[in-house]
C-alpha cells in the first residue's frame, strides 16, 4: 500500500496472514469448541443460525453453514478491489479469536 505507514499499512499488507488466523480460529477453533460445548453439559449455542443448523442438520449442517459463511466472506473479499476489504478477514480473525477464547473459558469453567 503506497504512501501509508504504520499499523494500517501492516494490516493491509498482511491479509493472507489474517485469512490464516480467521480460518484457524473462526473456522476451526470456534467449530471444535462449539461442538464440544454443545455435546457437553451447561453450554449452549448463542448464534441462532448455528443453533438451527446444529438442531436440524447436526454436525454436517453446522459445518456446512460455517464453511459456506467463510467461503462467502472470501468471495466478497476477493471481488472487492479496495484496501478496505481488509475489514473482512480482520473481523473474522478478531471474532474467531474472541469466540474461541470464550468457548474455551466456558468449557473449562
Amino acid at each position: 500500500m503506497s504512501g501509508s505507514t504504520g499499523l494500517v499499512a501492516t494490516v493491509v499488507d498482511n491479509q493472507p496472514v489474517l485469512w490464516v488466523v480467521a480460518v484457524l480460529f473462526y473456522g476451526f477453533g470456534d467449530a471444535v469448541t462449539t461442538l464440544l460445548g454443545f455435546h457437553g453439559d451447561g453450554a449452549a449455542e448463542a448464534g441462532p443460525v448455528a443453533l438451527y443448523a446444529l438442531q436440524y442438520g447436526g454436525v454436517p449442517g453446522f459445518l456446512g453453514v460455517k464453511l459456506s459463511f467463510i467461503g462467502a466472506c472470501f468471495l466478497i473479499w476477493y471481488l472487492v478491489g479496495t484496501p478496505g476489504r481488509v475489514a473482512i478477514p480482520l473481523a473474522l480473525a478478531v471474532v474467531g479469536v474472541a469466540v474461541t477464547a470464550w468457548n474455551l473459558f466456558v468449557l473449562l469453567s
